[in-house]
């Protein structure tokens, strides 16, 4: 005897109504009705959703709206023999135009998308940023005098603020530099006399992305006031000295020293 499937069996499809089927004139006055200017096009069909439950679908004519359909749902009753409206829905067809999905506004923010007077709230958990040393409490029992000093060390360290660069940040930060324009692969570095970090014009970053990174003070290099690699480089570059030439003096008409140096042979 061959084993019985254990496999669920798949609901029936719901029986298109008779009733609610027939009701295409009541579906499509309540389209026009709700439809405004958006206007109510040819007839569809209708699809069965339960019992006595069925769908009329109309074609919507709004240039806008291309490939979108009204949808009227009508249901009936058990032994009722009319049916009422019970949603009307304008739905995308297969070829309509749809918006694109939500994105997050902190998601589709880019680089580069901060302008003047504009407000880009940091999240509280950014993982660029951790906790900074400000002192806080500490300053009102501290001496003055070690305070100061203590300042002093905080400021110069970078420190002193609710929130500094966090490892994380650093490296990402480190990444995105070399993989841009300053970094070193790219036609400007490979085309340099030397590289930035034997440069005049190079003032190397503090802290551990200054070994790497530092800024250009060339204002005729087009990565002035720009973070550079130490191995960037371009045409700029501090040793390319131009060869200096004084003022060349026409020869003498008439030669006095020697002359003069003649009289005491």
């Amino acid at each position: 005897m061959a084993a019985r499937s254990s496999a669920p069996k798949a609901p029936k499809a719901p029986k298109l109504d008779a009733v609610t089927a027939a009701a295409v004139d009541a579906a499509r006055e309540a389209a026009v009705e709700h439809a405004a200017d958006f206007g109510v096009g040819e007839y569809l069909g209708a699809v069965a959703e339960a019992d006595r439950v069925v769908t009329h679908l109309f074609d919507c004519p709004h240039p806008g709206y291309r490939g979108w359909r009204w949808a009227v749902t009508m249901v009936r009753a058990s032994r009722a023999r009319v049916a009422t409206v019970n949603e009307i829905v304008l739905l995308p067809g297969d070829e309509a135009l749809r918006a694109p999905g939500w994105v997050p506004w902190s998601d589709r923010i880019q680089a580069g998308d901060v302008a003047p007077g504009t407000l880009l709230p940091t999240p509280d958990n950014d993982p660029r940023l951790e906790p900074g040393f400000t002192g806080g409490e500490l300053a009102a029992d501290a001496d003055p005098a070690e305070w100061s000093a203590t300042r002093a060390v905080v400021a110069e360290l970078g420190l002193g603020r609710e929130r500094v660069l966090s490892q994380h940040g650093r490296a990402v930060a480190a990444e995105r530099w070399q993989a841009g324009e300053a970094g070193a692969d790219n036609q400007s570095s490979r085309l340099a006399p030397a590289a930035c970090v034997s440069c005049g014009y190079f003032v190397r970053l503090q802290g551990s992305l200054g070994t790497m990174f530092g800024a250009c003070t060339n204002e005729f290099s087009p990565f002035d006031a720009s973070v550079v690699s130490v191995e960037h480089g371009c045409g700029g570059h501090s040793d390319v000295v131009a060869e200096e030439r004084g003022v060349e003096l026409d020869e003498p008409v008439h030669d006095t020293l020697g002359i003069d140096n003649n009289l005491f042979d």
